[in-house]
């Protein structure tokens, strides 16, 4: 007889007289077929909606979903390395058995994907591990139309951290300052500031790419996603600043997985970033909106009913998207809470209007003016911070022109070119070395 996980002794095969589609599955499983399905009658089980996958460098998540809470229990084990995740209740549908189908060779984190299991009405699921990870497991509420779901992150025990790459690149290679867009020079005669010794150094622009993974943002007519979109402009207008000498572009996420708010704040301030813009999509319920926008903080209140039901429906990707609230680092918290902000809004509000005057020459604005709200993503207290809203991806004409490839580059360039004339107009202040460099 098999045996599972803990060792014990398990039924025979229960699936004799299953459908092709089902036997395909099962023989493309590593354990034998008679430890697929619980003992419990089907009618006594729950039924699986969805279950996905979503695989990245920075972390692998798997989504199920189902239409009542579901009990569930993690244990990691060794020789070989492996996730053991228990669902009690659940039936081996076409859904949940379809899963292991779905796993990437190219995944950095999960090999395969088998399944057990553990009491007659528990199912167990093991993921294959092609390294040590860190997991963290949680459930979801439902919320918009999402079910209930329990959410299985996995990320590597030593992560590979490309901000932290990008800022050895700075300190090793510092590019020639530019003339428009330059640390400025100290004028002659002047003495030394004896904080330290002002260093030229690149220009970093941190580019948010909006939602992402669980959380597709606003969707088209055409079953065109928000966070496609984004991502596609994000990345052009990356190599655009990535060619300009002197600068250099960091996305906050450069695949199609979920990040929280607080940590694409966090992510551009480990960079040191002078500036954060954040690419969005807007939708309305009305077709015929459209045009482009551009927002900053405000900490007194939106300028605009629409600008303050936008920032409440942006501010709500952490509940699309899946967020652990019961291991939210105080360091991300503390980050959204700073309260003297006076000094970034000014300088985001002239980013702004550079920005929205420069897209404007590609798109239609829906107003002219840089509109204020309170929008979480857009509050680290030191960099001058922008949401840009690209278009309306509800109206079926700026859905066609958000999915065209051209459309994209021309958008990113005009955003590169309100981005320079910004620093031709407010040079960053030059960065202080110290002896710990």
């Amino acid at each position: 007889m098999p045996c599972r996980d803990d060792g014990s002794k398990q039924r025979p095969d229960p699936l004799v007289g299953a459908s092709p589609a089902r036997r395909r599955v099962l023989r493309w499983l590593l354990l034998p077929a008679g430890q697929l399905l619980p003992a419990a009658p089907s009618w006594a089980l729950t039924r699986i909606s969805a279950a996905r996958l979503w695989p990245a460098q920075e972390y692998t998540r798997v989504v199920i979903e189902s239409p009542v809470p579901i009990v569930h229990d993690v244990v990691t084990l060794k020789d070989p390395l492996r996730v053991v995740l228990d669902l009690k209740g659940v039936d081996l549908d076409g859904e949940l058995a379809a899963l292991p189908l779905r796993v990437q060779p190219g995944d950095p984190h999960i090999g395969a994907i088998r399944f057990g299991t553990r009491a007659p009405d528990t199912l167990r699921i093991v993921f294959d591990l092609k390294a040590e990870t860190r997991v963290q497991l949680f459930a979801l509420a439902p919320i918009a139309e999402f079910g209930h779901r329990v959410v299985l992150d996995l990320y590597p025990a030593q992560p590979l951290d490309p901000l932290m790459a990008l800022l050895e690149e700075k300190r090793e290679a510092p590019a020639r300052p530019r003339s428009d867009a330059a640390a400025p020079e100290r004028a002659p005669g002047a003495r030394p500031d004896p904080g330290g010794t002002p260093s030229r150094r690149r220009i970093i622009v941190a580019l948010d790419p909006g939602h992402g993974g669980e959380d597709p943002g606003a969707i088209g007519r055409r079953g065109t996603f928000e966070k496609d979109v984004t991502l596609a402009i994000a990345r052009k207008l990356k190599r655009i600043i990535d060619a300009e000498p002197g600068m250099r572009a960091m996305l906050t996420r450069d695949d199609d997985y979920f990040v929280p708010l607080a940590a694409r704040v966090q992510k551009a301030r480990r960079v040191e970033s002078d500036l954060f813009v954040s690419i969005h999509a807007d939708a309305f319920r009305e077709p015929r909106a459209r045009g482009s926008s551009v927002f900053a903080l405000s900490e007194r209140g939106a300028t605009s009913a629409a600008a303050r039901w936008l920032a409440q429906s942006e501010n709500a990707a952490d509940l699309i998207g899946g967020v652990n609230l019961d291991s939210r680092d105080p360091v991300l918290a503390r980050t959204l809470l700073d309260l003297s902000q006076t000094a970034q809004i000014t300088d985001s509000l002239k980013l702004g209007r550079h920005v929205l005057d420069s897209i404007g020459t590609v798109n239609p604005l829906h107003k002219d003016a840089v509109e204020q709200a309170g929008f979480a993503v857009l509050k680290a207290p030191d960099i001058p911070s922008i949401l840009v809203e690209t278009a309306f991806i509800s109206n079926p004409d700026e859905e066609l022109r958000l999915r065209n490839d051209r459309h994209q580059t021309r958008f990113a360039e005009s955003m590169h070119d309100g981005i320079r004339r910004y620093f031709a107009a407010n040079p960053p202040l030059a960065r202080r070395t110290t002896g710990a460099g």
